[in-house]
């Protein structure tokens, strides 16, 4: 039996197009179900679209059209840029579905079994953008007298019947979990933010409107629909057969992981365990909240217009560098930066020159000088050793970055032996040594060789694509390229005849105007 991992995004809202704040989360997901899928995982990757709410409603307004053709449209659009960005989900998740509203329903009526949901008057602040209800003293009024919430939305008040959540009832068994896990939410700083808020005392939480209907309808009482944060949370358990606990996807794959923006933090972390405690569900098993992106320093917004799409970026520089870029340049957990300058520089420099044309000058010489047939190595020299044993040695490296979400780690320890191996090359000179040692020549060659299939399968879920090239331009059998693989035990045979070589990662250069 596989060792099992589930992995989610937070769903997407779908009142406008996908941006590169969706693509980055989804690129990021997808890295680690690829990763765990190559370590010998049964893997389930979740995304998917948030369909309900106020905000859809306002959208279709103003664009004359329904709530269900909007979500229709739009969610349309995040499918298809799951399709652009190669990602590996096997469920795609849409709170429009039936599966959707029985599951949210279900979990609604085992939290009111359990007395925690009941039926009262709410009057406070509200932001339709964040879709979250705020204390008084969370909000700040402007200079022209706006009243804003803490993330800098516009917030009006708010009365209305509301059914309650008993939130309060859970400060100490969330405190608890907490302390027992304190790998429960990640990166650090997030927890200590969260911890803080929770220390500083919950009120129950409003979960229902009446103002509108485009929501779940509250079982038993359809003048209400489920306030959006039941609803969208619900999701993840949604998608493994909930209310079914016997169902053979829930018993295989539950606790998730869940990686999610930072501004989302207290939601799922706070919110989301108590009503899974509430229901009787096993709580998630981590989430992890990644940072911002800004263009240049800048945050994304229409009014600037620096707001980037996927397809934009995709069609600049080509899907595979464009993962490795934000996965590689950006420490994930932190808010990160990216600029046209940036990602050129990471494609020429890191993609092109250290790894493409290590490839490109090591195959060329092997079908140059050796009739396209990798050499049987000789007696290696410490050199060689000392190489081989740096590659052979990333995968624990790896796994432990993936472990708590460091994709950067990941690549910066692959990236720094390809780097060691640029240097044995060049400093092994096989273009002189083939004049006087062939036996040598041959063995430099097959030791680059080696280190290249090593490098291109713990590649493969950043970079998929060019890796398979290469991996095929190495002549290594598809069944050949998952994790166990790697090391000394599979290492490439000697007399083995290798395709014509082609370059993987060519340079960018800048399209002259004219």
């Amino acid at each position: 039996m596989k060792p099992t991992f589930y992995i989610t995004t937070a769903i997407s809202y779908p009142n406008g197009a996908p941006h590169i704040g969706h693509a980055y989360e989804a690129m990021a997901t997808d890295v680690m179900a690829r990763f765990m899928r190559l370590d010998g995982y049964d893997v389930r990757f979740l995304t998917g679209t948030d369909e309900h709410g106020i905000k859809m409603l306002q959208t279709a307004r103003k664009e004359g059209i329904t709530a269900r053709e909007l979500a229709d449209r739009n969610s349309a659009r995040f499918q298809e840029m799951a399709k652009l960005l190669g990602l590996s989900n096997d469920d795609f998740i849409r709170t429009t579905e039936e599966r959707h509203r029985v599951s949210c329903q279900a979990i609604w009526k085992a939290m009111e079994a359990n007395g925690d949901i009941y039926l009262n008057k709410y009057a406070g602040w509200y932001s339709v953008r964040d879709e979250a209800y705020y204390a008084e003293e969370e909000t700040i009024v402007s200079d022209d007298g706006i009243r804003f919430g803490p993330q800098g939305t516009p917030v009006e008040w708010v009365e209305e019947e509301s059914y309650f959540f008993r939130l309060s009832a859970y400060q100490d068994k969330l405190l608890a979990l907490y302390e027992e896990h304190p790998e429960f939410i990640g990166p650090d700083e997030r927890r200590n933010e969260v911890m803080s808020f929770v220390r500083g005392g919950l009120k129950d939480l409003s979960v229902s409107r009446t103002t509108f209907d485009w929501g779940i309808p509250v079982p038993g009482n359809d003048k209400h629909v489920m306030y959006v944060w039941v609803d969208a949370l619900t999701n993840y358990i949604t998608a493994l057969g909930y209310p079914d606990m016997k169902s053979e996807l829930f018993e295989k794959f539950w606790p998730a992981l869940h990686i999610i923006g930072k501004d989302i933090v207290r939601f799922h972390s706070v919110y989301w365990p108590a009503f899974l405690m509430s229901a009787g569900v096993p709580v998630p098993k981590r989430v992890y909240a990644h940072g911002f992106l800004f263009n240049r320093g800048e945050k994304m917004s229409k009014s600037l217009g620096n707001v980037v799409g996927p397809q934009e970026m995709v069609d600049a520089y080509g899907l595979d560098p464009v993962r490795y870029f934000f996965l590689r340049e950006v420490s994930f957990g932190q808010d990160g930066n990216y600029s046209h300058d940036a990602i050129v520089g990471r494609m020429n420099s890191d993609l092109a020159n250290n790894l493409g044309n290590l490839a490109q000058r090591s195959l060329s010489m092997i079908a140059k000088n050796l009739g396209g047939v990798l050499p049987v190595p000789a007696e290696l020299t410490e050199a060689d050793k000392t190489l081989l044993a740096s590659v052979y040695g990333l995968l624990p490296v790896c796994r432990e970055a993936i472990e708590t979400q460091q994709i950067h780690q990941m690549l910066n320890a692959i990236w720094a032996v390809l780097g060691d191996a640029n240097r044995y090359f060049d400093g092994e000179a096989p273009w002189t040594v083939r004049k006087t040692d062939e036996v040598r020549f041959g063995t430099i060659m097959w030791v680059t060789a080696e280190l290249l299939r090593n490098v291109a399968i713990l590649i493969q879920p950043v970079m998929p694509g060019s890796m398979e090239k290469l991996l095929d331009l190495l002549a290594v059998a598809p069944e050949d390229r998952d994790f166990s693989r790697l090391g000394e035990g599979s290492a490439l045979k000697g007399g083995t005849a290798l395709p014509a070589p082609v370059g993987i990662f060519p340079r960018y250069v800048e399209k002259v105007e004219g």
